[in-house]
């Protein structure tokens, strides 16, 4: 197949629009991907929780429906937001550093043993980051096309999962994690960018 058919491979676009004939974008891969989790636990550093990340949840973000009733009709305008928790499933290995730190975040949030609560979220609460990576590794240079920052979370359940003999699959730990805030980063690419309120008046958002 000649290489200049390539640019064909994909949806015809209205000329006004753009190029009739052009190439199809390279998409995101969902194993393409870290995370980093800032301020969990105790122990420094957490880099072994990325190294022995499994999966992860994007967030997903909802607005609850706020209804005006007015003389014949109805009138729908976006709520208050909540941010759903994601999931984050690591493998745990033979040095016990993941239910280490897991256990250490838990321990943050509420003394197991001495049946005490921490002061206030601040004292517990930590910053966790989901990269999208172009696939770059050893001396080629990583480049992030994608950040989310999840910032105020903390760990809503920690699910120890199973063992069992008719099983080779390594063990895990799921956490499920809340969170006050999401930001994409750079500026530009998602949640977090500058947009007008209105037409040529207050400018808001604007991620790092």
């Amino acid at each position: 197949m000649s290489i200049s058919t390539l640019s064909k491979i994909t949806v015809p676009l209205n000329s006004s629009q753009s190029a009739s004939n052009q190439g199809l974008l390279m998409p995101k891969l969902q194993y393409r991907f870290r995370v980093s989790l800032e301020n969990f636990g105790v122990s420094t550093p957490t880099t072994e929780l990325t190294k022995q990340v499994v999966d992860v949840t994007r967030p997903n973000l909802s607005f609850e429906n706020t209804t005006i009733d007015v003389y014949n009709s109805k009138v729908f305008l976006a709520g208050k937001h909540t941010w759903e928790p994601i999931t984050l499933t690591l493998r745990e290995d033979v040095a016990n550093n993941v239910q280490k730190l897991v256990g250490e975040q838990l321990q943050k949030q509420f003394d197991f043993f001495e049946q005490s609560a921490a002061a206030s979220g601040a004292d517990y609460k930590f910053v966790t980051r989901i990269e999208v990576t172009d696939g770059a590794n050893g001396a080629n240079v990583v480049n992030i096309l994608e950040t989310y920052e999840l910032y105020g979370c903390y760990v809503q359940s920690a699910n120890y999962n199973t063992l069992a003999y008719n099983s080779s699959e390594p063990v895990t730990v799921t956490l499920v994690m809340h969170y006050d805030n999401a930001i994409q980063t750079p500026q530009g690419t998602g949640i977090g960018t500058s947009v007008g309120r209105t037409v040529n008046t207050l400018i808001t958002g604007g991620g790092a």
